[in-house]
This record gives structure tokens, sequence and C-alpha cells, in this order.
């Protein structure tokens, strides 16, 4: 890794470019810039055919001044140190305080690399870049840049120690909703690399991100509980919270594994009868026989004898 500092005091893990992936990304840029060139003398030849010498020569000169010098230098300024080679390599130029590059910087770049790589075949460049300890050559010496790698393979996560075990769940009725994550994001860094810090500037870090921990919480650490351990007791405690918020079971989620109870089935809503009255029963009328009714009277006379 490259010892980069920037201006706030801060070690970039920068990975500078070595020798064949820069090589690599010149060569897609020349047969690139050498074809557009070519294309481009082809067209001139042909439209001025009918001038004297020296207007020929002119163009010439300034077709490869405009092509072959100055066409790097505006993709280097535009795409921020991107050249179409670097592009397709991964690679990147950047400044030595690991900024984005600008005209100046491109510009002495591509007229250094005139002499470095155009004049001398690559050899000059190539000899510098071994001879750097970051593989610079000498258009990266006299603009202050540097080409780095950009598609790096994934850093290895460190976890985060633990506490110590007396001070586990010390910290269980601390307030944490007004830590950003700006100043979590710091304390995990420094637990993570308190063993490679000098033990006097670990032992001022620590004491200034336990400050402003509790300037956020309002809860001090434990007399006597050392800084480093009060931030991994803390850092502890919110990890805690976020595994029992992430696995707490809700409801309406059924675990993984688990199977779903059966909803009660409901009987459906009988609506009340409502008991009427039973209508009369109606017979079919029957109209009586006057002779035989009378028959079946008794008129009180008697027949002879």
């Amino acid at each position: 890794m490259s010892g980069l500092v920037t201006g706030d005091a801060v070690v970039l893990g920068l990975q500078p470019a070595r020798l064949p992936s820069r090589a690599l990304a010149v060569l897609i840029d020349l047969v690139v810039v050498w074809a557009a060139y070519l294309l481009i003398t082809l067209g001139l030849t042909v439209a001025t055919a009918s001038l004297d010498e020296a207007a020929v020569m002119a163009v010439s000169v300034a077709s490869f001044l405009l092509v072959l010098v100055g066409a790097p230098i505006a993709v280097e300024t535009l795409s921020h140190g991107r050249s179409l080679g670097k592009l397709a390599c991964g690679l990147r130029v950047v400044r030595d305080d690991g900024g984005p590059i600008r005209f100046r910087h491109a510009l002495v770049r591509g007229a250094m690399g005139v002499v470095e790589i155009l004049m001398t075949f690559g050899v000059v460049a190539c000899v510098a870049s071994l001879v750097s300890e970051r593989g610079r050559r000498l258009g990266d010496v006299f603009a202050g840049t540097l080409v780095v790698r950009e598609r790096m393979p994934a850093a290895r996560v460190l976890a985060v120690p633990p506490p110590p075990p007396w001070l586990v769940g010390r910290f269980a009725g601390i307030d944490l909703s007004a830590v950003p994550e700006a100043l979590w994001l710091e304390i995990r860094q420094y637990l993570t690399r308190a063993r490679e810090l000098d033990p006097v500037v670990g032992r001022r870090l620590a004491e200034r991100l336990a400050d402003e921990l509790v300037a956020r919480t309002g809860t001090p650490p434990p007399a006597g509980v050392p800084a480093d351990a009060y931030l991994a007791g803390v850092v502890a405690e919110r990890q805690a919270r976020d595994a029992r918020r992430a696995f707490a079971p809700s409801a309406g989620v059924v675990a993984p594994g688990a199977v779903p109870s059966p909803a009660p089935v409901l009987a459906p809503a009988v609506p009340p009868v409502v008991a009427f009255p039973a209508p009369p029963v109606v017979g079919p009328v029957v109209e009586s026989d006057p002779v035989v009714e009378s028959k079946g009277r008794p008129t009180g006379f008697a027949p002879p004898a």
C-alpha cells in the first residue's frame, strides 16, 4: 500500500500500479491514438494535395501535436485521469494527495510523455518506473501525480473486539439515538486498529472518542474503566440491540422453517329468525244441501202408524 497522506493527516490506502499494468494501458492508448492519427493524416493528405510543401509540413506538425499530444491531455483532463487504456486496466491517475488531477497535471504528463514514450519508444519511462518505489515515470514526478489501481479485491473486514466480560450488559439503559453514524465509524475503525497504533496516540484517540460519545449519550464510563473498554462496551451494546431488532419475530411474520398455524374458521353469521303467527288454515268451502240438512234435524213430526 502507498503511504499517501492528505491535508487532514489521513493515510490513504492506495495501491500504486506497477509496470506491467501501466505498459498494457499505454499500449492500448497508443494503438487508439495512432489509429486516429493515421486516419486524420490520410484525410489531410487528400485535402492538402494542392498546397505547397511548407503548408503541408505545417499541417502535419499541427496534426501531430493535436492528435498525439493534445488528445491524451484532453482525455486525461476531462476523465480525471482515466484514459481508454487505464479504464480497461482498472487504473487511474491521481495527485500525490489522492485527489483528481487537473489540466496542469495532464499537461506536464503529456509533455514529458513525448520524450519518455514517443521519442524513446518507452525506454525512459520503463527505466524510471522500475527505479521508482511507487512505479512513477518522469512525467509523474514532475507533475506530482501517481497512477493507482482502482479495481482491487475487497478488503478483509475486521471484527470489532469484544468488551471485557465484566462490562457486558453494563450499558443496557444507555440512549444511543443521538450518536451519529460518523462517530460510530470512527469508533469502529479505532477499535479494529487499536493494536497497530502507538500506545500514547491510541490512548489519546480513545479518550477523545469517549468524550464525544459521553457528550452524545450523557452516560459517562464507570469509575476505573479505561476509554477503550468503554468504547468497546457501548459498541457491543449497539450491536446487541441491532441483532435483537433484526431477529425479533414481528407480527404476521413466520420464522424460517416454522409451519404457520391455520387461521380459525369462523361459522357464517346466521340472521335471526323472526317468528310470525301462522296463518289460519282455510279449507275448501262446502255448500250445504237444504234437503239433507233438513233430514238430519228433528222436526217434532211423528208419522201415522
